[in-house]
């Protein structure tokens, strides 16, 4: 006889109960004494209060090899489905290390791919919530072919819908590519590693010896390598970051970013601004203190800021309105253009250009780093990224030159020639091909090195001449010399007016960029 409906909801919920419990409640046990919540606690603890819907809840692997076949978990080792952050749709994909480490499966790729075909058609962000211990090896050729499909997937999404990945463990060999391939990538201190291939691999082949944090902890990826834009203390600090990243960022890139009713005076005065920049080209400051007192107040939140800390970039705030940031960092290197800052940079940009996220730039650059191993680093190649970038952006693009802005970094830091909509200088700003001391070396080569009163003469005459920011606003290339302190009040009323700028129609497929 068939079953009534009580028996059916009972098999229902046993069934549902069982989905719930992952890899069973030692697993759980094991993974709480590591100090790392389950992949359904990780979802409960990023997306608003019973919002997370699951899908694909009950699927297994068909797979025997090595004892697989005893080791069937519904849903797998992967948690998938969609809900809302601060009330704003998303979905999420949860590795869980309670089901066999975690690791990388058939079932796992057609469920993450499977959320995010979903995210993609309903236009919304997709997070990844990494924690693996890799490809799960008795799969073979099935597993690897799943790496292809999400692979896949994560490129014809870039641009599309922003990506997320929270690095909450491990994750080593093809794993890491779908990391790489998102918009973000957020690891956790002391908790998370990323790397091709293993220290133990890695002494085998080349007999070289490395621990697993100098190899691949967050530290080396956010200072060194440059694939972490954040580092978190802990997961709370994690998935903290990923929310207030989210509040900047639109669902997709047809829809504006998020904007937020402002607290801040739209035209605040700042007097300290009109001293804070030394006019002694020599000087350092913190350019951060610059931004933070122009945006408004606290809104400024800065991405990669471990990584070739001579260029800042971030998101921050004007009047309510998001805006991405790209500014040089004069208390580092000077500020110098070399090879990590140039791709810290072109890269922001485009992520900007490609969500609607207008630009804003700051510029106080000597130019280009020099030395052999810049230029046999490819400085050539890299420094064409920003200016690839820059140019290629039809997002609003507002430029302001603090000080310094000499040569070939001139041209790439957002200049007019390269379509940037209204361009900003401060009394302190020297637009030249090169400083006025350098040039008067090169251009009055006696004079300089036998009369020194005649040197300091001719380098004060370049610099009226040549440098000055009111010679550049008589040629049009600077749209308006301005006080430091009316620097926000302008910025907000320029981006109003370019809030309807249209991108125009390119008659082509795609360029070809400096890679």
């Amino acid at each position: 006889m068939p079953s009534d409906d009580s028996d059916l909801n009972a098999e229902l919920l046993r069934r549902r109960a069982a989905a719930r419990r992952g890899g069973g409640r030692r697993a759980i046990e094991k993974q709480h004494a590591r100090g790392k919540r389950t992949a359904r606690e990780r979802i409960a603890h990023l997306l608003d209060p019973g919002s997370f819907e699951e899908v694909l809840p009950y699927v297994t692997h068909r797979h025997t090899a090595f004892g697989l076949d005893e080791k069937r978990f519904p849903g797998d080792s992967v948690v998938v489905g969609f809900g809302r952050v601060d009330g704003r749709r998303v979905a999420v994909a949860a590795q869980d290390f309670t089901v066999i480490g975690g690791s990388f499966s058939e079932v796992q790729a057609q469920k993450v791919c499977r959320v995010l075909d979903l995210a993609v058609a309903a236009g919304t962000p997709f997070i990844a919530l990494n924690d693996s211990v890799g490809a799960r090896i008795q799969e073979g050729i099935w597993g690897l072919a799943g790496y292809g499909e999400l692979f896949w997937r994560n490129t014809q999404a870039s641009g599309v819908i922003p990506q997320v990945s929270v690095m909450l463990g491990p994750c080593a060999g093809g794993s890491v590519y779908s990391p790489g391939l998102t918009d973000f990538v957020i690891m956790t201190a002391g908790i998370s590693h990323m790397f091709i291939t293993g220290p133990q691999v890695i002494e085998t082949v080349t007999g070289e010896r490395v621990d697993v944090d100098t190899l691949g902890g967050a530290q080396t990826h956010a200072a060194v390598s440059g694939v972490a834009h954040f580092v978190a203390a802990d997961e709370d600090d994690a998935l903290g970051i990923t929310r207030r990243l989210l509040s900047y960022l639109p669902s997709n890139n047809v829809e504006s970013p998020p904007r937020r009713e402002p607290d801040d005076d739209p035209l605040r005065a700042d007097p300290a601004l009109d001293s804070l920049v030394p006019p002694d080209g020599s000087q350092a400051y913190d350019v951060r203190e610059v931004l933070g007192r122009i945006f408004d107040r606290g809104s400024f939140f800065e991405v990669h800021s471990r990584f070739a800390p001579n260029a800042v970039v971030g998101f921050a705030r004007l009047n309510g309105e998001v805006v991405g940031l790209v500014a040089n960092q004069p208390a580092h290197l000077a500020g110098v253009l070399d090879i990590n800052s140039a791709d810290k940079i072109a890269r922001f940009v485009r992520f900007c250009d490609a969500f609607n996220i207008p630009l804003v730039t700051f510029v106080d650059c000597p130019g280009f780093m020099p030395g052999t191993k810049q230029e046999h680093g490819g400085i050539i190649r890299h420094g064409a990224k920003i200016v690839y970038a820059y140019s290629e952006a039809t997002v609003p693009k507002i430029a302001v030159v603090m000080r310094k802005a000499y040569g070939g970094a001139y041209i790439v830091m957002s200049s007019k020639t390269v379509r940037t909509d209204l361009v900003y200088a401060w009394p302190t700003a020297e637009i030249a091909v090169m400083g006025a001391a350098g040039a008067v070396n090169i251009l009055y080569r006696k004079p300089a090195a036998d009369d020194e009163t005649a040197r300091e003469r001719f380098v004060a005459e370049f610099r009226e001449q040549f440098g000055s920011p009111y010679a550049a606003a008589a040629t049009g290339y600077v749209d308006d010399v301005i006080l430091p302190h009316e620097t926000r009040g302008k910025l907000v009323t320029a981006l109003d007016f370019l809030r309807g700028k249209q991108a125009a129609p390119l008659p082509k497929k795609h360029g070809n960029i400096p890679l």
